[in-house]
Formats: C-alpha cells, structure tokens, sequence
C-alpha cells in the first residue's frame, strides 16, 4: 500500500486502518527496558 492510499483511508476514517499497520515492531521512546536487582529479607 502506498502512503498517500493509507494517508487516505485514515483521513476519511471509514476504514479501520490497524490491519494495515505492522505492530510487531513498535516502541515507544522513553520507555526503554532495564534490569534491576532487589534483594527482598526472608
């Protein structure tokens, strides 16, 4: 799909437009993973 097609259907709004987008590579900035130890007393 070309841009200016999906430029359109999400401007007209009539389409569901989340089929068409790849969500297996999504981030969001800032929002980084980081390890961190905690020691919890028994």
């Amino acid at each position: 799909m070309k841009a200016e097609e999906f430029d359109q259907k999400f401007d007209e709004g009539q389409e569901d437009i989340i089929d068409d987008l790849d969500l297996s590579q999504i981030k969001r900035p800032g929002y980084e993973q980081r390890r961190i130890d905690i020691d919890f007393p028994v």
